[in-house]
């Protein structure tokens, strides 16, 4: 990928005051994070906005100016989705009742038309729907809770980065799926590698469940490398336990209602200091993507607590804290000098850049950017390419927008419906393939 400058946008990164400027991008890293600069007049200014490739003190790097009506945020960070289970609709229990442990909804899930439907399609397949899920919703950098052996080989070849180095247990229970070599194993694999050490955690009432960070207490490893999962069952004293390790929680409330109607104690674990992320579990269970889980705690907030979750505090969930609970801190998470150019363009609908961005839809989404090369973007930023789109790439039309996106979604799409028989919509795909 060619070097390139996103000029006159909006920069915004936790720690540091929103900002026009602009971020210049060198392979795979940012290079420069700054005020905007004049563009040499030398340069021509085509329409739409776009600078020419050959701009003056810029030598052969392409730019283009967002004319300070777009805003520039870190590419977005979900800590737990089910990537072989973005499927639709979702599994609810039946009315009037909710689950007690996961369990139950996953006999639910196998006797579902969803499960059903799914099944018909290949392994791969449904990671690559996950995959387009994630970029339509601004996402780069997701968890895949499965168990290495299931997805090893599938991770390093989607489009977006899907961690490969972690530990994992499935849960802290003796009815758990017995994934990965056991608690200890796979934390003390984590704590050598500097990952995280990623497992379900009180996900339900049963005594179990409530006992679980007890249980990693007793077991010597309840530490800053821990990001514990749903965590619906928390007392008092294991959010004290889990603030004073320095763990993290991966916050999934859409899943989380559906399921139990309840969620984590989440205004509880702010205030104690423990660092909430936020992950959508799988679309069987929960919102049909990231942004829609979004909007979804900031509903579910202001109903439980009678008050706003700052935007600004969902932003760093979904950014730096995300980051640190990967331990990825000092490569993403942040827009500086030096870390991956992970990068996430969007309209500036709202004055404010943390309310722009916990509102946005997908519809808002301009530009998407992974460790410098762009996923998915309107087709003014093909200069980006040298005015020519890739083979790797393809045009789909969202809304009245003609984008551009790696890979071919519109393909997998139809392949998707000729495989179950009829015209299934899948949400997190905002498009239709007979555009």
């Amino acid at each position: 990928m060619a070097d390139y400058r996103l000029k006159n946008g909006i920069i915004v990164s936790f720690g540091k005051t929103p900002q026009s400027g602009d971020i210049g991008v060198s392979g795979e890293r940012l290079l420069t994070i700054g005020k905007s600069s004049a563009v040499g007049k030398s340069a021509g200014r085509p329409a739409g906005g776009r600078v020419g490739n050959r701009a003056g003190s810029t030598g052969s790097a392409a730019q283009i100016d967002l004319k300070g009506n777009s805003f520039v945020y870190p590419s977005l960070i979900n800590t737990h989705d089910h990537l072989q289970g973005n499927y639709l609709p979702a599994v609810s229990p039946k009315p009037g009742t909710f689950y007690l442990t996961w369990q139950p909804w996953d006999t639910d899930l196998k006797a579902s038309a969803t499960f059903a439907e799914r099944s018909k399609l290949t392994r791969r397949e449904l990671y690559r729907l996950s995959a387009y899920k994630c970029i339509f919703s601004g996402v780069t950098t997701v968890n895949d809770h499965f168990p290495h052996e299931l997805n090893a080989k599938i991770l390093p070849t989607l489009p977006i980065r899907a961690i490969q180095g972690y530990g994992l247990a499935h849960e802290a229970v003796s009815y758990d799926l017995k994934w990965g070599e056991g608690i200890q194993a796979e934390h003390k694999r984590a704590v050598k590698n500097n990952w995280p050490f990623i497992t379900h955690l009180s996900e339900g009432f049963d005594g179990e469940s409530m006992q679980s960070v007890d249980l990693l207490e007793k077991l010597g490893v309840l530490d800053s490398h821990c990001l514990l999962v749903h965590c619906i069952g928390f007392s008092d004293g294991d959010i004290k336990k889990v603030a004073r390790a320095g763990a993290s929680v991966s916050w999934c409330a859409g899943s989380n209602m559906l399921m139990f109607n309840v969620t984590a104690r989440i205004r509880k674990m702010l205030k104690a200091g423990v660092n909430v992320t936020i992950g959508t579990d799988s679309s069987a269970s929960g919102p049909v993507n990231f942004l829609a889980e979004l909007h979804y705690v900031r509903e579910l907030y202001r109903k439980l607590y009678g008050e706003e979750l700052p935007p600004k505090t969902i932003f760093k969930m979904i950014t730096l804290n995300a980051a640190r609970a990967f331990k990825m801190q000092d490569s993403i998470g942040t827009l500086e000098a030096g870390k991956l150019a992970d990068a996430l363009v969007l309209k500036g609908r709202k004055d404010d850049p943390y309310e722009n961005l916990v509102s946005a839809s997908m519809k808002d989404i301009e530009l998407l950017i992974l460790a410098g090369k762009p996923l998915y973007g309107e087709l003014r930023f093909l200069d980006l390419f040298g005015g020519k789109l890739p083979k790797a790439y393809t045009r789909i039309q969202v809304g009245k927008r003609p984008m551009f996106v790696i890979g071919d979604p519109a393909a997998l799409y139809r392949e998707v419906r000729r495989r179950v028989g009829f015209k299934k919509a899948l949400d997190y795909l905002p498009f239709e393939v007979e555009q």
